[in-house]
């Protein structure tokens, strides 16, 4: 997975990048909290672990500022607030986990593999883009208030473009988010439940757009009649 890491201390920060790309996920440090939401925007990133206290911006401003923008970003807080109150803090701003310093790392990578299972958008109450509304933790999809007849790897696809709604989701970012698919994850299988989900939710006012070379993107269509 490609994994933003936001930490200051070098001691952390080297243990960290050393462990994870030993492991195979692809890493990038950042020690300024300034850098991480443009970082964000232009690249395409499967989890952040974000240190509270940063120079440049602080990490609860950083993480308020996700939320907005992009509900769907498993957040990691890695914090050396060990208080009950800095916890639920945390999680009611939008942190999906934290971890108190110090850690093992063995912990930090059990945290991470949680979250990346962890369907997209899990902790949102429901998602919705034009006539159609995704309750990720119910597993229901509606179109007009009624009930969706979407298979388990349809679901999934939609709720990662309606998460990311506008935006482009590379076909390798989709393929490893789906790696059950029958025939192992090939961009012929991605294919074919893009055009399944197409064809259920035409009329819906959304669309799945192919980006040529890149991927795809979910998003409204602009004529749709309500």
């Amino acid at each position: 997975m490609k994994i933003l890491l936001v930490e200051d201390n070098p001691d952390i920060g080297e243990a960290i990048e050393r462990r994870l790309t030993a492991i195979g996920h692809i890493l990038t440090w950042n020690k300024d909290g300034r850098d991480v939401i443009p970082w964000l925007e232009a690249s395409d990133t499967d989890a952040l672990i974000l240190d509270l206290t940063l120079p440049g911006a602080d990490g609860i401003s950083i993480l308020g500022e996700i939320r907005k923008h992009q509900r769907g970003l498993p957040v990691l807080i890695i914090t050396a607030r060990a208080e009950i109150d800095d916890k639920v803090s945390l999680l009611d701003l939008g942190a999906d986990d934290y971890l108190v310093k110090p850690f093992d790392m063995r912990e930090l990578e059990a945290r991470l593999r949680a979250l990346l299972r962890r369907p997209v958008g899990q902790f949102t109450s429901r998602l919705e883009l034009g006539r159609l509304v995704l309750d990720p933790v119910g597993r229901i999809v509606t179109l007009d208030g009624k009930i969706m007849d979407l298979g388990r790897r349809e679901l999934g696809l939609l709720e990662a473009l309606m998460t990311q709604a506008g935006r482009v989701l590379t076909r390798e970012r989709l393929m490893s988010r789906l790696t059950d698919l029958e025939d192992g994850g090939s961009e012929n299988a991605l294919e074919l439940l893009v055009s399944r989900l197409r064809r259920k939710i035409a009329g819906a006012g959304v669309e799945v757009v192919t980006v040529r070379g890149v991927g795809y993107l979910l998003r409204v269509v602009e004529d749709a009649q309500v």
